[in-house]
């Protein structure tokens, strides 16, 4: 079964963070909708220092990543509370080889829904 790391090295691998503000800003939506971007994965997010924050490289070109949401998804339904899954995606994996994050920022979504998958097994 998949271990996490220690949190502060697994969240070193975020490139930058935003706030839900900030993500609202970016995007050009209210703070509501991203709240509820999050609620559907389709943005992720972590509470460092007390303050919900927003791995920057997931909103693509304006958008959030497409392939998140399902990615999320298959992380779920194997068994992963939400924070394992956040600090998955962001842990070096040997069968992708590099973080999931990289790979599905990269297009490659199957490869990282493959891998997230086998962590059912």
């Amino acid at each position: 079964m998949w271990q996490c790391c220690l949190v502060s090295d697994v969240l070193e691998n975020v490139q930058g963070w935003i706030t839900v503000p900030e993500a609202a800003e970016l995007l050009g939506v209210p703070v509501g909708r991203i709240r509820r971007f999050i609620e559907e994965h389709h943005l992720i997010a972590i509470k460092r220092d007390g303050v919900l924050n927003i791995p920057a490289e997931i909103i693509v070109e304006g958008e959030p990543l497409p392939s998140l949401p399902g990615t999320m998804i298959v992380l779920l339904d194997s068994g992963l509370d939400y924070e394992s899954a956040f600090k998955w995606l962001y842990t070096h994996e040997d069968s992708l080889p590099g973080t999931p994050m990289e790979f599905l920022l990269k297009g490659h979504k199957s490869a990282v829904r493959r891998a997230a998958m086998l962590l059912a097994l």
